[in-house]
């Protein structure tokens, strides 16, 4: 039975109140208007933006739908949607690309003016100013564009990515975590063959910067944190060695000084925290290029040599 124009009821995960645990709740998602797309999820990621959503380190209004990494297929279109149709797998984009404003068509950004982050503040609701969600007779606010946290969800037809229909439909979209550290190495820090990478942080993001470091041809990939237990994971994406910060009374970049013959070619930071970024780096020739590759929602590159 088709349920093109008509209410859908679903599962979904809803938070009622900041800093409360999700409540998995029954909701009704309504029909997709003009140029908008409702989307079946078929998978979500969970990123630290939803923690800070949640408790209110972003600032949106509530109750909400969180999650904006996932994979969907398209369950019906509203009016004037031309770029996908029924039966299409997409991925939700919380940076929209309405492909006519300056954000759009200049190489040097992608923020569109359609994002929903524009004031600084969350608004919650579609391009028109309302909701497709409610429930329990309640308006359930949309989060970036996208909700990812729920069976059914609808977003913009400038806030989807068609994906290749041969590809695997049990996926799930790697966001802004692999591509800030995966890119740190590659793009920004330009890591060279047979160089020495220290990455600190061994998260998702630094994860990634220790692929890139490895894809790139680093000789010598050293890991930095304070969790043992993900040693493991690091050493299989590449770090040829891993250092515990715990494990240390002196300044871990001596630490690393001292295991390098004088300090590594490049020292990425995938933590998050300012007093790594401001350690003096004792690296040869008395340079290093040192690379910031996270913060809590937008890449941020800084290069310092």
């Amino acid at each position: 039975m088709s349920t093109a124009g008509k209410v859908i009821k679903c599962k979904a995960a809803v938070a009622w109140e900041p800093s409360k645990p999700l409540s998995l709740e029954e909701i009704e998602v309504a029909p997709p208007k003009a140029h908008e797309v409702r989307l079946k999820m078929v998978s979500s990621g969970v990123c630290g933006t939803d923690n800070s959503v949640l408790h209110q380190k972003m600032i949106t209004p509530f109750p909400v739908i969180l999650g904006h990494e996932g994979l969907g297929v398209v369950e019906s279109v509203g009016e004037g949607v031309t770029n996908v149709k029924p039966g299409d797998r997409v991925i939700p984009l919380f940076v929209p690309e309405c492909g006519k404003c300056r954000g759009c068509n200049t190489p040097n950004s992608n923020v569109c003016v359609k994002l929903d982050l524009g004031s600084g503040e969350l608004a919650g609701l579609m391009q028109d100013g309302t909701s497709r969600f409610t429930c329990k007779g309640k308006l359930i606010h949309h989060h970036m564009s996208t909700s990812t946290f729920t069976e059914y969800t609808v977003v913009s037809d400038i806030s989807i990515a068609k994906v290749d229909a041969n590809a695997p439909v049990e996926a799930c979209l790697i966001g802004c975590g692999f591509g800030s550290g995966y890119g740190a190495a590659i793009n920004t820090a330009k890591v060279t063959k047979g160089s020495s990478c220290a990455v600190f942080g061994l998260g998702g993001v630094g994860f990634s910067a220790i692929a890139g470091c490895k894809d790139a041809g680093a000789s010598q990939i050293i890991g930095v944190g304070s969790h043992k237990e993900k040693f493991p994971k690091a050493m299989e994406m590449g770090a040829t060695e891993c250092v515990n910060t715990k494990d240390h009374e002196k300044p871990i970049h001596e630490v690393i000084c001292e295991m390098t013959n004088g300090g590594v070619d490049f020292a990425i930071e995938c933590a998050g925290r300012i007093p790594t970024m401001a350690i003096k780096v004792p690296v040869p020739q008395n340079w290093c290029k040192i690379i910031c590759a996270k913060n809590s929602l937008w890449t941020i590159w800084l290069a310092v040599g």
